[in-house]
């Protein structure tokens, strides 16, 4: 273990450990170690932003980052959100899900819902099955996106009344910090989790806020290797964050693979 001082944050009563070795959820065949904070109680709004800053992410009241023996393909990225632009895919997929009678998007509290299980069940069991989240219960879903201890939203998205997807993202000093957002998975080609991304981009864009924390790119995962398409964007190498090379970008925008 390490304390916060060593460790370049701020003087809390902060420590670290790193977990036994779990299996990928991301590379096959692969083992993958996490470098957790604690305790929970003492990661307020100033001390999260820090870590969220070095590359950490949260899980319910977990807040972590990745400390595999071996491997360093898990790369913190963010959009400069000020600075983005969508391209012509982007818009389409913007245009189309804003039109109206089509979008209604709503602030919710951060209380169980049964719809938003329900579809949160649906999403893991078609799109992440055997990935050890499509048979969470009641209360893993949500100890896992219910249970914060900073400023934490969920927002609802529906189409004619139907819920279609929901989104839970922190609010951060200097941006917002995509959690998890989860969709229908009925609707394929509807590039929900492609809007989701760019909903929150705007939200970032009106209120001034300079970045979207997207967790990680992984470049050979298709799950994540989505997350080069929302440029600029910056990655944290060597505990610096720099401009994504662009031989790292993808082409493309379809969101057809997309995980957060």
């Amino acid at each position: 273990m390490s304390n916060a001082h060593e460790s370049g944050l701020p003087d809390a009563l902060i420590q670290f450990y790193t977990t036994a070795p779990y299996p990928c959820s991301y590379l096959a065949d692969r083992q993958a170690r996490s470098q957790v904070a604690i305790p929970p109680e003492h990661i307020d709004h100033a001390v999260y932003g820090t870590l969220v800053q070095q590359g950490f992410r949260r899980s319910g009241q977990f807040t972590y980052r990745p400390r595999c023996d071996g491997c360093q393909r898990c790369i913190p990225v963010r959009v400069c959100a000020l600075d983005f632009a969508p391209d012509r895919t982007q818009r389409k997929i913007v245009n189309r899900l804003n039109q109206p009678g089509q979008m209604q998007v709503r602030e919710r509290s951060l209380t169980f819902d049964p719809e938003h299980y329900a579809l949160y069940r649906a999403y893991q069991q078609t799109r992440h099955p055997h990935g050890g989240m499509d048979d969470d219960d009641a209360d893993q879903y949500t100890h896992f996106l219910l249970t914060s201890g900073v400023d934490t939203r969920l927002i609802e998205f529906r189409v004619g009344g139907r819920l279609v997807m929901v989104s839970v993202m922190d609010v951060l000093a200097d941006g917002l910090s995509a959690v998890y957002t989860f969709y229908d998975p009925a609707d394929a080609k509807a590039s929900y989790g492609t809007y989701a991304v760019l909903w929150q981009i705007i939200q970032c864009q009106y209120n001034q806020l300079p970045y979207l924390y997207l967790g990680y790119w992984i470049a050979e995962s298709d799950k994540m290797a989505y997350k080069s398409r929302f440029q600029p964007m910056q990655m944290l190498d060597n505990d610096q964050w720099i401009k994504m090379p662009d031989s790292a970008k993808l082409p493309g925008c379809s969101g057809s693979n997309q995980d957060t």
